[in-house]
């Protein structure tokens, strides 16, 4: 190459800024929403010019959410239990090496970590990096507990975040106990449909009706509850079924329930599903059940749907994304005449379901992908001063 092409090699590099890399961390791809909300945004970042490495504490053969081909995945392989407190301890020493490897392997610019154990391991493994770390929390504080050792732990290194991301505005205010409130970000959870076409979604034929749930599940989210409310609907509804999807420790108990309530023949639990919108296109009514909740996916993904929903009044999550009366119905946690009544109510009225549905649906803007994503890029933009020229080229490709 000769003098004069090296200087305009030169001179282009200068222009075009790199592309901005990112790792982003969490401990499982397998199931959850804020493994749901974690794909999203992996595959946004990609397909809008971010170099991005996703790393998780399980291997890749255990993820149920894909990621697009360009992202470097990389999977420790390291979950798993502890017979005691010597073996966590010596477990997590081992995650922990193995973490930082990762992260000087992929060079980030930024790393973006998700939940509160995988947020203290972050931090650790990213000691004396020099690299912004970003956490973001997707329990709800004031109801899930996790524990003594790893709560002592969140004291001492959350102070080292760069940035901490809650879901809710009601969450801010617990999580600045540990970072100061200006480095406490809000940003929802995007909904993001498979397909583009969501209206005029062809439902049920049969003179029957599906009702839909998806969770974990775990006793937060009080499928228990939906179940009895259904056995007491199911009496008067012969031809309507119940199913919920979803994967967890609750499985047994709730099948028992099922039989002792006389509807094993109306409800299904298939487990975990990749795609749940298939099932949810197919369903009438959508019910979530919760005790508590930080910003549940599946209940966007189901106003997305356009299917009517009914949710559980919790102390944050569904007040923020339903508008009760508008798209959607608000009842009170714990009072299983109210949901029973209220699911008896839609499943009588398809009219009322309709006018529901099709307020529902505008959930699609409210939180579009694009709209939470700029929300994220005005972060980053925040967090790597020096990089602003590159975040901001890229935002919007």
């Amino acid at each position: 190459m000769n003098a004069s092409a090296a200087y305009e090699a030169s001179e282009r590099s200068r222009e075009e800024p790199k592309p901005l890399r990112i790792t982003l961390i969490i401990e499982s791809m397998a199931s959850g929403g804020a493994a749901r909300a974690m794909s999203h945004i992996t595959n946004y970042w990609v397909e809008h010019g971010r170099e991005v490495t996703l790393i998780t504490l399980d291997s890749v053969q255990d993820d149920l959410y894909a990621v697009h081909t360009k992202v470097r995945r990389v999977g420790l392989d390291l979950m798993g239990g502890s017979r005691n407190f010597a073996a966590a301890v010596g477990n997590n020493l081992r995650r922990l090496k193995r973490l930082r490897q990762e992260i000087r392997a992929s060079r980030p610019d930024v790393i973006l970590s998700s939940m509160n154990s995988m947020n203290i391991l972050t931090l650790v493994a990213s000691l004396g990096l020099r690299i912004p770390v970003i956490i973001w929390e997707h329990y709800e504080p004031r109801w899930v507990s996790i524990g003594r050792v790893w709560g002592a732990l969140q004291y001492l290194v959350y102070p080292r975040a760069t940035a901490l991301v809650v879901l809710t505005e009601s969450a801010r205010g617990w999580y600045e106990r540990f970072v100061r409130s200006s480095a406490v970000h809000v940003i929802p959870n995007p909904v993001v449909i498979a397909g583009t076409e969501h209206n005029g979604v062809p439902r049920r034929k049969d003179l029957g009706g599906m009702i839909a749930a998806m969770g974990r599940l775990s006793p937060e989210k009080s499928f228990d509850l939906l179940l009895q409310a259904f056995a007491r609907c199911a009496r008067k509804y012969q031809n309507w079924s119940l199913v919920i999807l979803g994967e967890g420790d609750e499985r047994s108990r709730l099948e028992a329930l099922t039989h002792e309530l006389g509807i094993t023949d109306r409800v299904s639990l298939p487990g975990s599903v990749r795609e749940p919108t298939t099932v949810l296109r197919k369903a009438d009514l959508f019910v979530l059940s919760s005790r508590f909740e930080a910003f549940p996916m599946a209940l966007m993904e189901a106003m997305a749907c356009k299917l009517a929903v009914i949710s559980t009044d919790c102390d944050s999550g569904p007040r923020e994304i339903i508008r009760d009366g508008v798209d959607g119905v608000l009842v009170p946690p714990h009072d299983l005449d109210a949901l029973a009544s209220t699911m008896d109510r839609l499943m009588a009225d398809p009219a009322e379901r309709q006018r529901i549905a099709s307020r529902a649906i505008e959930v699609l803007d409210r939180f579009s992908i694009h709209k939470i994503m700029n929300m994220w890029d005005d972060l980053l933009a925040d967090t790597c001063l020096d990089l602003n020229t590159c975040v901001t080229s890229h935002r919007g490709r």
